[in-house]
């Protein structure tokens, strides 16, 4: 008996502490999120048939009241992809200049990607990369 249910991935969410410096975090990764949103407690993103969700934790709260936030190393981290590998460069430094958490400067990863890695607000890993040249 086939036992495959049929679900399609629909929604990445994330909770977050600070909702304003969240969502600035990820304007600057170039998702189009209205300013307005800055003061709800949930906000979501269409990224083109899948979405990013951000819930504040009062709204997690709400109907769990006993989670508490995680701590320890990270279990998820979201991906960009850059154009080129010198915009991965640009991207992390802009992001650390901004004041973003810098955790892997851009390297030229063994799998053939120009690679970084920077943490949102929140302490979630946020990876960049782009293809290396093949020549």
């Amino acid at each position: 008996m086939d036992t495959t249910l049929n679900l399609r991935p629909a929604v990445v969410e994330l909770v977050v502490r600070d909702m304003a410096a969240t969502l600035a975090f990820y304007r600057q990764l170039g998702l189009d999120i209205p300013v307005e949103a800055d003061t709800e407690p949930h906000v979501d993103v269409d990224l083109g048939g899948l979405h990013l969700a951000f819930d504040t934790h009062d709204v997690v709260l709400a109907f769990e009241p006993g989670w508490t936030p995680p701590h320890g190393g990270h279990r998820m981290a979201l991906a960009f992809a850059a154009g080129s590998p010198a915009e991965v460069d640009s991207a992390y430094g802009a992001l650390v200049g901004a004041g973003a958490s810098g955790h892997l400067e851009p390297w030229d990863a063994f799998w053939g990607m120009r690679y970084a890695v920077v943490h949102d607000p929140d302490g979630n890993p946020v990876d960049l990369f782009a293809p290396l040249p093949t020549d």
